[in-house]
């Protein structure tokens, strides 16, 4: 039997017990980072995969003393949590360096979210980037902005009430976006399990799989008097998943970042570190609208404090005094900081709203694109497939009515 762990020992990814005090002896990724500097003046290409094992040794041994064993520290919760206060307070110092560092922000922040979407990496960077936001907007608010006695009690409380029922409804958000079951055991059914047919070009598809399926609405649709038709239309079939090995719902799809299959996917979301389902998008949606009204009202007060006498959008353009104090100058900085944050959420807000009327997702729409089967509307802002659009009541009283019954389990649903 072996020993249990310390609180500075760990088992590394190799499997091999370590301990804190060695992280960084006995480690030939470490000793080649050491030669990429010089690899790089002299011009010469780096070995395949140099920088990935670097990356993964110091992840690996980047970790903190625990009771039961070293915790490992995920290293995407840190840039956030170190780089923020420093740029912001840096940014506040003088005008050129908020525009210079307020401009590049964006740009960084949308370069890494192409690399990880590239590499097919789940992280935690973007749900630590949000919250931490939160927090310190909040936190600067109190500090900076609330001891000038421009904000009265009452909007104080309804900014905190705003705050917690977003985070209320992230959390909702956060949990199960219906995820199809996992079918038990290892065994992979045999192609005769599958239809004969095509899945895209079978008119009777996979309805004979299970005989309660015909009598269902497509994927869960409302029900009621603009309920729409238990048939499929034309070419919209089940799906069988060779990845989880289970045949999926119309509308369902593959998360590759995940690994599993959603019930009406519509895409996943790195702001949430989760897909977007059948479950919780309404719980998204209204966390995306408790923000940008928080946010709103927050950028209000904060601009009528530290500009009085101007609307809040003139202010936000020309404010003379926001740099007479380093208060003052770091109140601004914040207010443009949220400013670009709130206008990004509010495109994402846009885009699903418009998706929501027409009764499509992302995923959908991407396909659609693809496969050049949609319509471009609104100047391209959303894409009619013209498969689920049933009007514009119809649309919004299905996806009101999502997640109002867990899905059944059937045949269809796992082989």
């Amino acid at each position: 039997m072996e020993e249990p762990l310390c609180c500075c020992e760990y088992v590394d990814r190799r499997g091999q017990r370590n301990h804190l005090a060695a992280c960084c002896c006995d480690c030939e990724e470490l000793d080649d980072g050491c030669e990429v500097p010089a690899t790089w003046l002299t011009c010469k290409s780096l070995p395949p995969g140099a920088l990935e094992r670097i990356a993964d040794t110091v992840a690996d041994r980047l970790r903190v003393p625990w009771f039961s064993g070293a915790v490992k520290i995920n290293v995407s919760l840190v840039p956030p949590l170190v780089l923020l206060p420093v740029l912001l307070h840096i940014a506040a110092l003088h005008f050129l360096l908020g525009l210079i560092i307020l401009t590049s922000l964006p740009v960084v922040v949308l370069w890494y979210y192409y690399l990880t979407h590239r590499r097919k990496e789940r992280t935690l960077f973007f749900l630590s980037l949000g919250l931490f936001s939160l927090g310190y907007m909040y936190y600067l608010f109190l500090r900076e902005v609330v001891p000038r006695g421009q904000v009265e009690y009452s909007q104080l409380v309804v900014l905190t009430c705003g705050l917690i029922l977003m985070l209320a409804a992230l959390s909702r958000a956060k949990k199960d976006p219906g995820y199809l079951p996992i079918p038990a055991g290892n065994e992979k059914p045999s192609h005769q399990d599958l239809p004969s047919k095509s899945v895209r070009g079978s008119s009777s598809g996979l309805h004979g799989i299970s005989g309660a399926a015909s009598s269902r609405a497509v994927n869960g649709e409302a029900k009621g008097h603009c309920r729409i038709p238990a048939e499929q239309p034309e070419g919209v079939k089940k799906d069988w998943c060779t990845k989880c090995q289970l045949v999926r719902p119309a509308r369902a799809g593959h998360c590759r970042l995940c690994g599993r299959c959603v019930r009406r996917l519509d895409h996943h979301c790195v702001w949430i570190n989760s897909c977007v389902g059948e479950q919780n998008h309404q719980a998204f949606i209204l966390a995306l609208s408790f923000f940008m009204l928080t946010s709103v009202y927050g950028i209000t007060l904060t601009l009528h404090t530290i500009c009085r006498g101007r609307s809040p959008f003139v202010a936000l353009f020309y404010c003379p005094g926001a740099y007479s104090d380093y208060s003052s100058a770091l109140s601004f900085t914040c207010v443009w900081y949220c400013a670009i944050v709130t206008a990004g959420m509010g495109y994402i807000l846009l885009i699903q709203l418009l998706n929501i009327s027409y009764n499509v997702t992302e995923r959908e729409a991407r396909l659609a694109l693809r496969d050049n089967t949609g319509r471009r509307l609104l100047g391209g802002l959303v894409i009619d497939t013209g498969q689920y659009n049933r009007g514009l009541l119809c649309n919004w009283g299905h996806f009101l009515s999502l997640g109002s019954s867990p899905p059944q389990r059937s045949a269809e649903d796992i082989v």
